[in-house]
């Protein structure tokens, strides 16, 4: 792919969609754009799974605006992907059929193994890469909305890869629906996460890797918090989760909360992204995680850049 090229990347997450704008410069993406657009599509699932009416609108308001930013992009220079909502909307192509034409190109529904693989891409390609960093067996973990991904690899190959049905947006609603941050809830949400997150027990086991890193929203946000109240920066301890939750109890309520280095719109899926990021140190055996920087979306760019790559050398 020529030097110069544009290539963007459509994160339809179930707290926020994003939009990631890059161009290539010798093999890497070089960021010129990025958007985020607060959605909470994953509390916008009614109890039938379907989502309601302004879920939906949410969702397409934002991606009108990423439409703006994509005029003039080819089709081959765009991949949009959508989670653990939309793969759970029971009327997902209601909704698709209209964000599609929206944005101007296709989306796909990936799985979350697929999701989890592409993560991992995003955060291997965005760390530097040393001789010791390709040796390092590594743990990556990304909390989503509604879904949580576990990823074992090392160098630029994961190797093992899965996702567990348990996120911020769907703790927060169902263990702190009104709010309130209490301990039983803590404890409650925590131990419900642990009985989803079971199964990584026997595969994810602390002498499996050798550092631990953790991928976008809710861990980047605890990492923000910790940097802010004189952490390392980049560095989530478990010394620093406890520390946190002392906050959050202390402040009651999400909507009490005032504390340096959290925007105000993570404050409402707070307690749930940090039960869960509380659940995965407690069963791993995790005693400090590494901020990442690259995401799901920086994988797709990775993806499509390599993709061209590949097209180009038959």
């Amino acid at each position: 792919m020529q030097n110069g090229t544009r290539l963007a990347a459509v994160d339809l997450g179930s707290n926020s969609f994003r939009l990631e704008i890059g161009q290539v410069d010798h093999g890497q993406i070089h960021r010129t754009e990025y958007l985020k657009e607060t959605v909470r599509q994953g509390n916008g699932l009614d109890s039938a799974r379907n989502l309601t009416t302004e879920a939906m609108q949410r969702g397409w308001d934002a991606l009108a605006r990423f439409g703006e930013r994509l005029a003039g992009f080819k089709r081959s220079q765009v991949r949009a992907v959508a989670t653990q909502t939309l793969r759970e909307a029971r009327n997902r192509e209601e909704f698709l059929l209209r964000a599609r034409t929206i944005l101007g190109f296709g989306i796909d529904v990936i799985p979350g193994r697929e999701e989890a693989r592409l993560i991992y891409q995003g955060v291997a390609h965005m760390l530097p890469h040393t001789d010791a960093s390709e040796r390092e067996r590594r743990l990556v973990v990304d909390i989503g909305g509604r879904s949580t991904e576990m990823i074992i690899g090392h160098a630029l190959e994961a190797e093992l890869v899965e996702s567990y049905r348990v996120g911020s947006v769907a703790w927060s609603m169902k263990h702190f629906a009104e709010g309130q941050f209490t301990p039983a809830a803590f404890r409650a949400a925590e131990v419900a996460a642990k009985a989803v997150l079971d199964d990584a027990l026997g595969s994810y086991t602390r002498d499996q890797w050798d550092v631990a890193y953790g991928a976008s929203g809710t861990i980047g946000a605890v990492g923000d918090v910790l940097a802010a109240a004189g952490a390392e920066s980049g560095l989530v301890t478990r010394e620093g989760l406890d520390w946190l939750l002392d906050r959050l109890l202390k402040a009651g309520s999400a909507d009490k909360l005032r504390i340096d280095g959290m925007r105000e719109d993570r404050k409402a899926v707070i307690g749930g992204g940090v039960s869960v990021l509380r659940a995965v140190f407690d069963l791993l055996g995790i005693e400090e995680m590494k901020v990442a920087q690259g995401a799901l979306r920086h994988g797709v760019l990775y993806e499509l850049l390599e993709r061209d790559e590949s097209v180009a050398d038959m």
